[in-house]
């Protein structure tokens, strides 16, 4: 079957082994080996396929961005147009695959009626704040603290209202 260069699809049974290597991969890249190391693989990959086979609601979708038959970057959206995860492959960045996955939240949104987008990003990851500012997303007001392997992790919200 001939598949599109590149593309962003909604996520089917079986790219979840590919969004866990991505997660992990990107874990890596910013919480350390150490850290990424203690977590079991089989976990993330079971909560990605759950994520994918029974979202718990009609709002909550997985997009995964394609070069070729690839998967090489993932989104996650949960209800009230929250991105809970994008993520794309270290080797892959920087290629346009961030911007059609979120193309894709947005498009899903409108769908859902939604008129505000959400994102977060931890603090000190200047390229994803760049990404979302770059995208038209302005920082929201809200700072949210997570346990870290090292101690808390601020994270910091940034929203879009979608034009009608």
């Amino acid at each position: 079957m001939p598949t599109a260069d590149v593309s962003a699809r909604p996520a089917v049974p079986g790219d979840e082994d590919a969004i866990a290597d991505i997660q992990l991969a990107a874990w890596r890249g910013f919480l350390g080996d150490a850290a990424v190391d203690a977590v079991p693989r089989d976990e993330v990959l079971a909560t990605w396929g759950a994520a994918i086979q029974s979202p718990p609601s009609r709002e909550h979708k997985v997009f995964v961005a394609t070069d070729g038959p690839h998967v090489v970057g993932f989104a996650a959206m949960a209800s009230g147009g929250e991105i809970v995860a994008l993520e794309v492959a270290p080797e892959h960045r920087r290629a346009g695959h961030g911007s059609r996955l979120l193309a894709a939240c947005v498009d899903t949104l409108r769908i859902q009626g939604g008129t505000t987008l959400r994102a977060w990003a931890l603090e000190g990851d200047d390229a994803r704040e760049a990404f979302l500012t770059g995208a038209g997303l302005g920082e929201g007001g809200v700072r949210r603290g997570m346990d870290g392997p090292d101690g808390e992790l601020a994270e910091r919200m940034f929203r879009a209202e979608l034009a009608q």
